[in-house]
């Protein structure tokens, strides 16, 4: 057994905005010859040496927050004040990942935001969404989304409104994933802590749910932390 890739610190950005029809995030395509090739994402990125905050070098969540910043101009034109991001969830993958990044999502209201400017090179075409119009485009094989993306969508998709959403995530912790995956009979389901089946990977034991079925016929997510 080989010793798990160290995680990459990084850092995501989700803008909010109330539309027409309720919540709407922006997401980016990726670049199909990059990591995450062809993707649908939020605007994030690794964190720098640089995003360090002078005054707290050993500060994990304020380097994060000056990387959201920074990438949220870099890949999309918008300017995000620190102090509007809300801590929302951290995301680390398997140990057997390939390329593991250590990821912390942040909602960032983005009312204001104009003019969404992307390169077309590492960034290919930006949206307005609804959250649960991309869950049902990917299940539909319209787009493409990461695990974390789906997550944080598929959450969203219960708020009535980007003020809900942000208070929702002031007024909790914001919830770790480190993922374990399983293969079973019916296909893969990702496992987070606080799933009966986490420690020993058996997905059919009986108890609480913390997890995502990724089936050929769509993906579900199950929680009775909620």
């Amino acid at each position: 057994m080989t010793d798990a890739v160290p995680a990459v610190p990084a850092a995501t950005v989700v803008p909010v905005r109330d539309g027409p029809d309720g919540i709407e995030v922006l997401m980016l395509r990726r670049n199909s010859k990059l990591a995450f090739g062809g993707m649908w994402v939020f605007p994030g990125g690794r964190v720098d040496d640089a995003d360090a905050d002078p005054a707290r070098p050993d500060d994990e969540l304020a380097a994060a927050r000056r990387a959201a910043v920074r990438e949220a101009m870099e890949e999309a034109g918008i300017a995000v004040d620190p102090g509007d991001l809300v801590p929302f969830s951290h995301w680390t993958p398997p140990e057997a990942a390939p390329k593991r990044f250590s990821t912390w999502f942040f909602l960032a209201p983005a009312w204001d935001v104009g003019e969404i400017v992307i390169d077309g090179s590492e960034i290919h075409d930006h949206a307005w969404l609804r959250p649960s119009v991309a869950v049902e485009q990917r299940d539909a094989g319209d787009i493409e989304l990461a695990p974390p993306t789906w997550v944080t969508l598929w959450q969203l998709s219960l708020m009535s409104g980007t003020e809900d959403a942000l208070r929702r995530a002031r007024e909790r912790q914001p919830r770790r994933y480190a993922t374990h995956v399983v293969f079973t009979d019916r296909g893969m389901v990702t496992l987070w802590d606080g799933d009966a089946g986490y420690v020993d990977g058996d997905a059919d034991r009986p108890g609480p749910r913390h997890r995502l079925w990724m089936l050929p016929d769509g993906w579900r997510y199950e929680s009775t932390l909620d």
